[in-house]
């Protein structure tokens, strides 16, 4: 089978396409025909070994993984042991911290966070669903406690995790502004936005607006700029773990009203996962949730794909197709 291996960190030049043996499952475990993975900026992170943190499940000094955690595909064959799933479903999921998506086979253990996919969704757009959904929806629902009638502010609106976080926003009843550039103003409307901002014109945390969650999907600002434009209870969250933010974290949490938070959320339990994957699958099933889709790349061009990602300027996810 067909797979990429990373074996040194460094530009996107390191990615090999490679042919291995197809995995056979255990007896507590699938066989998992790989049909749609993403490429995002944790991709980037773990390729690079930047940050570093990111080696202590890679490499220290020299890596050698098969990249890729969400995936969308059909299960092939099933351990013999497997209640959960049988052969033909088509699953969406994560391979957490053993990666591994970026191959056109993955054996995982029956208890990983999968889950069936939306009826109503192709292969891409359930992985789509899959990344931006198991991260937005922990941070605004479990770290913010998001409720309806908040200002919510998304500051990256119209990429992979911001375009569902808009959504999920206005699903829970917020009142949304979602930030990004001048040619995603009209598409990140389209997903629920009642005000927008275009960031090349305009820095929103000088507008006089306050919000009760400043999401940064982008981990663009920081807390310090964005404090003034937080409501007396307001929640700062963001996805990069820099030293930073994990002091201002503990500060805020025990002597400001106004908190900065980041969550881990790679590394939530997968039963934990797999709950949030049915919840997204209703959501999706039931009109709530529409991933976007900006590029697709088959596996062998997966270097470009990087690259691409790598820019900071994508709409939507990018996907890879096998």
């Amino acid at each position: 089978m067909k797979t990429i291996v990373c074996t040194k960190y460094g530009s996107s030049e390191v990615l090999r396409l490679t042919e291995v043996e197809k995995p056979v499952p255990g007896e507590n475990e699938v066989l998992l025909k790989v049909h749609a993975a993403t490429v995002t900026p944790a991709d980037i992170a773990f390729r690079r070994g930047d940050p570093f943190i990111s080696r202590f499940f890679t490499g220290l000094l020299k890596p050698k993984f098969t990249p890729g955690d969400e995936l969308a595909g059909e299960i092939e064959a099933v351990g013999r042991n497997v209640k959960r799933f049988k052969k033909g479903d088509r699953v969406f999921g994560s391979s957490g911290t053993t990666f591994g998506a970026h191959a056109e086979y993955i054996c995982l253990p029956e208890e990983a966070a999968l889950g069936i996919m939306p009826v109503n969704a192709d292969y891409g757009e359930a992985v789509a669903v899959c990344y931006a959904g198991l991260t937005a929806l922990p941070f605004l629902r479990d770290k913010a406690s998001i409720k309806s009638g908040q200002q919510v502010l998304i500051n990256g609106a119209s990429g992979s995790i911001g375009t569902l976080a808009v959504q999920l926003a206005r699903y829970y009843g917020a009142e949304v502004t979602g930030v990004c550039i001048t040619a995603n103003l009209e598409l990140v409307r389209s997903l629920g936005a009642e005000g927008v901002i275009d960031y090349t014109k305009e820095d929103f945390a000088k507008t006089g607006q306050t919000y009760d969650i400043i999401f940064d999907v982008v981990a663009k600002s920081s807390f310090s700029r964005c404090k003034n434009a937080l409501k007396p209870n307001g929640i700062y969250l963001t996805t990069f773990p820099s030293l930073g933010i994990m002091i201002q974290s503990i500060w805020t949490s025990k002597f400001s009203r106004k908190k900065a938070m980041f969550e881990a959320t790679g590394l939530r339990p997968a039963r934990e996962k797999s709950k949030d994957l049915l919840f997204l699958k209703e959501l999706t099933e039931a009109g709530k949730l529409k991933p976007v889709i900006g590029r697709r790349y088959p596996l062998e061009k997966i270097a470009e794909a990087h690259m691409y990602v790598e820019k900071g300027h994508k709409k939507g996810n990018v996907i890879i197709t096998f």
